[in-house]
């Protein structure tokens, strides 16, 4: 397998074109209106929201994929989510699908449809059709393309998200490129984000959903920015089968090749969104250990990613190992403060009891300045471990969010 390439994306597989444009859903000149299409059927998969309150996008891609796991095309626009909007907002989706099936001259059940912006606000159906036609005429290959599509389906995000990645299968190249969106509401229950993976393998469609939820397990599920969980969330994959290989499913010999290929990318992507969360400026994994269970471990360590206090300390390099304890006692895993061990950058703070003097102290202190580091936490009681990806909770990330409709 290669290593992922970061000018990759949505079109680097065989058989992908994609573009966005501006349509002017909420603001003039901008990006905002993105199509994907392959030149042949695909097999399709998807993993969606677990939010109760989920977006017409949302619902209107999980019943088509229940029908059919097939696709052609996605269509997507930021600008509006397309969320809590009654009966007209199921109608629009539709309209979206329509619309690039229309514009491509595919059959009705060839497009998949996602949005993402602020909850509440009608669907201006008519721009967003529009662009969706404008799109679809001017589909391309190549960096350019990968590029304008990624930028048109951003929000708070400040740089576009997109990669690819290629492995031999069957003694034929296959790639898996991809794309996402994604800044601020981010949960591990399916991250909150729009993301779009691409690929030219053939698969039996049942074995890439399967493929695509551990994909997204080991991906976008381990990641934190606030704890908030959005109504869009939507990972879509398309696999068209141009690069020849015998479909893949779980008894394929090298189905494992593919689905490590598919790991790396979501990982890469994922990464993406913590470094670009609203506001962040570092970027922290957190490693639990010793857990009772692997259960355990992902409760402990999902609690210290999402606690504010924790994450307020980072931004001021504060090695408040206090706070971290605090929030695996409430996380709901088993835990001995007797026997916890924490560290800061591979520094001990904290020792089944004994805390760190002021030379260890000032030493965290100083690695938590760097952009990356780790918090690590030993819990004693087992085998269990699990690690997550979060981010620092800083005066911007307040600032966006106080102002994000006015």
């Amino acid at each position: 397998m290669s290593g992922i390439d970061p000018t990759g994306g949505v079109t680097s597989a065989t058989g992908f074109r994609a573009m966005g444009v501006a349509a002017g859903v909420k603001y003039a000149d901008r990006l905002d209106v993105a199509v994907v299409a392959s030149d042949r059927p695909c097999a399709a998969a998807g993993v969606f929201t677990t939010n109760q309150v989920f977006a017409a996008p949302v619902r209107f891609d999980r019943a088509r994929l229940a029908r059919a796991p097939a696709a052609q095309c996605v269509a997507v626009n930021t600008g509006c989510a397309n969320a809590c909007t009654g009966q007209a907002g199921e109608e629009a989706a539709a309209a979206m699908a329509r619309a690039a099936e229309e514009a491509l001259g595919l059959p009705e059940g060839a497009a998949l449809v996602a949005s993402t912006g602020v909850i509440g606000a009608p669907l201006p159906v008519g721009r967003v059709t529009a662009g969706i036609a404008r799109a679809a005429r001017a589909l391309a290959r190549g960096a350019e393309a990968d590029e304008a599509a990624a930028r048109a389906i951003m929000t708070t995000d400040t740089r576009p998200k997109h990669g690819a990645v290629s492995c031999e299968i069957d003694g034929r190249t296959v790639t898996i490129g991809g794309m996402c969106k994604g800044a601020g509401m981010i949960e591990p229950k399916m991250a909150t984000m729009l993301a779009f993976v691409t690929t030219d393998a053939a698969v039996d469609p049942a074995w890439l959903q399967a493929a695509l939820k551990e994909a997204a397990d080991a991906s976008f599920n381990r990641v934190v920015v606030d704890g908030d969980e959005s109504t869009n969330d939507t990972l879509l994959c398309l696999a068209n089968g141009a690069a020849g290989n015998r479909p893949l499913c779980a008894a394929h010999p090298q189905a494992g090749v593919f689905l490590d290929a598919l790991k790396s990318l979501c990982l890469a992507l994922a990464e993406a969104i913590v470094m670009d969360g609203e506001g962040v400026s570092k970027f922290v994994s957190v490693r639990v250990t010793g857990a009772e269970t692997p259960y355990d471990a992902h409760l402990a360590a999902r609690a210290i990613a999402r606690s504010p206090l924790v994450k307020t300390s980072w931004f001021g390099r504060d090695p408040n190992w206090g706070r971290v304890l605090c929030a695996v006692g409430y996380s709901g895993a088993e835990v001995d403060p007797a026997r916890v061990r924490i560290s800061y950058g591979g520094v001990c703070a904290y020792d089944r009891g004994r805390v760190a003097d002021g030379a260890a102290l000032a030493e965290m202190s100083r690695l938590m300045g760097a952009r990356r580091f780790e918090v690590g936490v030993e819990l004693g009681l087992g085998e269990g471990e699990a690690s997550v990806l979060t981010c620092d909770l800083t005066f911007d990330y307040v600032k966006i969010n106080a102002e994000y409709t006015t």
